[in-house]
């Protein structure tokens, strides 16, 4: 094949071109891609490092799911804290509504027998209330066979006691002991004693109350809940005019104490009502997991914010708590004797310890719901770091990759004029060389 020779200004016009065509070629690829640098040919050092500052970026970004992930799992758990206190609120009301049906819940012991009718020996026209109390004359007000004395009977030394279910130590001579629950009151009465002098020492005991109403019949009433018995002590010789026949019949045999509770029927239709409530907490708390994770039940919440292992491995772990009614502390109502885990709503003292044990419920929702809201607030602050860490690390590769595309299309253009600038050249050579063969 023979050898062509080009001229210089030819060769010279054909390497400029092709350097241009090159530099536009270039400068297309830039403009199609974005980047400036898309090889390690182009740049190796930007290269490399804006792939690390991606590839980091990358693994934050999947780390966003989880974190996203644990903040309504949090979420979730903060708003059954929420409901469940609503529905403890719910029970403090229901327990405030049986305390305000204290009126009709008092134990009552009531008299069957007019005193006047046991005064025969009393001076005319004297009053109820003043008349002198003798054994007979207690026994008519509050119902024969109806008030015990502890005391032991003399003529049986040591066996009425027992006999008759004493309420507590035994009741002296001459002594009247009312009992409310575990708190008991007595008072020694003397041989002159009366009616009114007992009504209104009754009256001062704290425990009862007392009142001789115009049938003439005594009543004993509790202030509280609590069973409520009398006992009325074996009498010295003389007092109250009583005789051996009298004390006798007061404490014989088969005599039992007189106790009397109170039962209040709307609280009765309370106690469905408040461990309805009780149960939801439950129900409630069962339900506030989310993606298979319950931090009401006592499930692990595990988050982790960076992309590292080992000890340099940034996560927040939370253990959740068994949130139940049992575990707060929270006890089953029942209409009467209560056993452990359970209270009496019939019993004024056993309201008032429910409601206290509400209150602190309370103070521990509370609590939970408060560590849950700066637990959150911290994952939250996570994510917003985490977000912000991605925007700069994608941002500092594009700063050593991406190009510039005003520029990239400046110089294309630019290009684009010195290519037709080459070929214009390439022309006027080729014209030179044909000025020679004109010669021929």
């Amino acid at each position: 094949m023979a050898t062509v020779s080009l001229s210089a200004g030819v060769r010279s016009a054909l390497t400029a071109l092709n350097s241009t065509k090159a530099d536009a070629a270039q400068s297309q690829y830039r403009l199609a891609t974005g980047k400036k640098v898309n090889s390690a040919v182009d740049n190796p050092v930007n290269f490399f490092t804006a792939a690390g500052l991606n590839d980091r970026a990358g693994q934050l970004t999947n780390l966003l799911d989880g974190i996203s992930n644990g903040i309504q799992t949090i979420t979730a758990a903060s708003k059954g804290i929420d409901s469940i206190t609503k529905l403890v609120q719910s029970l403090q009301s229901t327990v405030k509504q049986a305390q305000n049906d204290a009126a009709a819940n008092r134990p009552k012991i009531a008299g069957t027998t007019d005193l006047s009718g046991n005064s025969a020996t009393l001076p005319v026209n004297a009053s109820k209330r003043d008349i002198a109390l003798n054994k007979n004359v207690f026994e008519a007000a509050v119902g024969a066979g109806a008030v015990v004395a502890s005391a032991d009977d003399p003529a049986t030394a040591g066996t009425n006691e027992a006999t008759n279910g004493n309420l507590g130590a035994a009741v002296a001579q001459n002594e009247l002991q009312i009992k409310a629950g575990s708190t008991t009151f007595k008072v020694t009465l003397s041989a002159t004693a009366t009616v009114r002098d007992v009504v209104n020492t009754i009256n001062s005991s704290g425990i009862a109350t007392a009142s001789v109403g115009d049938d003439g019949k005594l009543s004993i009433s509790g202030t509280g809940s609590d069973a409520l018995s009398v006992e009325l002590g074996a009498t010295t010789a003389g007092a109250f005019a009583g005789s051996a026949a009298e004390t006798a019949k007061l404490i014989g045999g088969t005599t039992t104490n007189v106790q009397s509770a109170g039962s209040s029927s709307v609280r009765s239709t309370l106690v469905k009502q408040f461990n309805d409530l009780r149960d939801q907490i439950d129900g409630l708390a069962r339900d506030s997991g989310f993606n298979g994770i319950n931090l009401l039940g006592g499930d692990k919440l595990s988050i982790t914010f960076n992309e590292k292992t080992g000890s340099n491995k940034n996560k927040l772990d939370i253990q959740g708590e068994t949130v139940t009614s049992a575990n707060l502390g929270i006890t089953t109502a029942v209409d009467g004797s209560a056993t452990t885990g359970q209270f009496n709503v019939q019993n004024d003292a056993d309201l008032a310890k429910a409601a206290d044990s509400l209150t602190n419920v309370l103070t521990s929702l509370r609590a939970t719901s408060s560590s849950l809201g700066s637990q959150l607030s911290t994952v939250q602050t996570r994510q917003d770091f985490t977000k912000d860490l991605v925007n700069t690390l994608t941002q500092g590769a594009d700063n050593l990759t991406l190009a510039d595309t005003n520029e990239e299309g400046a110089k294309l253009l630019a290009l684009q004029t010195r290519q037709q600038l080459s070929q214009t050249a390439l022309s006027l050579s080729n014209q030179a060389d044909q000025a020679v063969l004109r010669l021929f």
